[in-house]
């Protein structure tokens, strides 16, 4: 049996590592059935960020100034799921 912190940690690694669920509980030896039953006993509250994103010059592309001062600029175009990924990404 884990204890409580080892479930979080496992809980956290998981929702930092990028990977599908099943590649995650495959490299662990876990089923899919119990890293799903940890992540909503031990669902914690996301911590919120401010950030704003500064228009460029003339084309396409963004700049994305988070609150603790980090910033990432691009020309390229995202859809909205993918912006929301890399914000997220950014604020981990």
């Amino acid at each position: 049996m884990r204890s409580k912190q080892e479930i979080r940690r496992i809980v956290e690694s998981f929702a930092t590592s990028g990977k599908t669920r099943r590649e995650y509980c495959q490299e662990r030896g876990i089923s899919i059935t119990t890293l799903d039953y940890w992540r909503r006993k031990h669902k914690t509250k996301p911590e919120l960020m401010e950030v704003a994103i500064e228009p460029r010059g003339a084309g396409p592309g963004f700049v994305l100034v988070l609150a603790n001062g980090r910033r990432i600029e691009s020309s390229w175009e995202f859809v909205e799921a993918d912006l929301l990924r890399l914000i997220h990404a950014a604020e981990a």
